[in-house]
């Protein structure tokens, strides 16, 4: 079976944990859900960098060796006497590793974009850099720890990490060079917003300039036809053809492809997905197996929230009139699932964070 290192760094951060991590540096717990959800791509992103550097490989060797057992540690750590250290000595390590530069510029990327101070990004940097490389040299084990397997571990992760991104973390990263090592997916993927919006633009200037030309033609009606004939076609063209341009409305943004993502088919698809993960939940047990797939769901919602600046206000419209009517039974849904005794402690987090995620898409 393939590995997956944003997978299981994403396993061993629980809703529980997260929580905790949120506790005990003064934060609100979806945004730092949101901003782990970036920065373990992001981390990842600058490792591979570092891979491809002179030296840079037997770097993550030694510290990947000096983290081995992170993993097991890292829980009595937080909220105790010994987290300051935690914080400290992960912030050293990610300094040895990125420099200085892309350290600063990944957590101020990571405070914009899930709304944290430049600080408290630092320190949850801080926290995570252990669990990265502890799972790291977990994965690698002792043994077979060396420059070569490291680099053959974290080029294999390239996929798995441009797809973790979050589409607006990544544009945030466009210009650090931290996604230079994941190649050409990742400069398309940063590239496409722009492009994207560009495109919206000129939709938008030609829709203007249709509109003009139906003004002169009316003007043009106007001195040529009677009044009361002019009263008809002004009835005509502005309730009958209404109806028409609001379908049009609906069926170009329901086709609309942003950043390479067509945004009407994936809030969809997603929803679909999210209805029968949900309906799945029977217990506790059933609900530990569906937080991967819920914590899908979310990305993919995230990444149409990411986008949502490059639509006209009509097309948000659109947008807003076909989840409007889906959220109070997806609230009685979630609602529902909460209810099961185990089950909210597990995916309350999850839930209130996908609940947020999906308000944005109604606006």
């Amino acid at each position: 079976m393939a590995v997956n290192l944003v997978s299981l760094i994403m396993q061993f951060l629980t809703p529980d944990m997260i929580g905790r991590i949120a506790s005990a540096l003064g934060l609100d717990r979806n945004n730092t859900q949101t901003a782990i959800g970036a920065a373990v791509p992001g981390l990842l992103a600058g490792l591979c960098g570092v891979a491809t550097q002179p030296g840079g490989a037997q770097k993550l060797v030694e510290a990947a060796r000096q983290q081995t057992g992170a993993l097991g540690s890292f829980a009595k750590m937080v909220g105790d006497s010994g987290q300051s250290s935690l914080i400290e000595k992960g912030s050293q390590l990610l300094s040895s590793l990125l420099g200085g530069r892309d350290q600063t510029a990944l957590a101020g990327a990571i405070g914009k974009y899930a709304g944290l101070g430049q600080s408290a990004s630092g320190s949850l940097l801080g926290m995570l850099a252990p669990i990265v490389m502890g799972t790291i040299g977990q994965q690698q084990g002792t043994r077979s720890l060396d420059a070569g397997a490291i680099t053959s571990l974290l080029s294999s992760q390239k996929d798995n990490i441009v797809a973790a991104l979050p589409a607006g973390f990544a544009n945030l990263l466009g210009g650090t060079g931290l996604l230079d090592s994941l190649g050409g997916a990742a400069r398309a993927a940063t590239a496409a917003a722009g492009q994207a919006a560009r495109v919206t633009t000129s939709a938008a200037r030609a829709v203007g300039d249709t509109g003009r030309r139906a003004a002169v033609s009316l003007n043009w009606l106007y001195w040529l036809i009677p009044r009361l004939a002019i009263l008809a076609v002004l009835i005509y063209l502005f309730a009958k053809p209404a109806e028409q341009v609001a379908q049009q409305g609906v069926t170009a943004v329901q086709g609309l492809t942003v950043g390479g993502l067509d945004i009407g088919k994936q809030v969809t698809d997603s929803i679909s997905n999210l209805r029968t993960t949900l309906a799945g939940i029977t217990d506790a047990s059933s609900a530990q197996a569906a937080l991967p797939k819920l914590r899908e769901v979310t990305a993919q919602i995230d990444r149409v929230d990411g986008l949502l600046g490059q639509l006209s206000p009509e097309q948000r419209k659109v947008l807003a009139g076909v989840v409007n009517p889906l959220m109070p039974s997806l609230n009685q849904l979630f609602d529902k699932v909460l209810a099961i005794p185990g089950v909210a402690e597990l995916l309350k987090p999850t839930i209130d964070a996908l609940r947020a995620k999906l308000t944005l898409l109604t606006a």
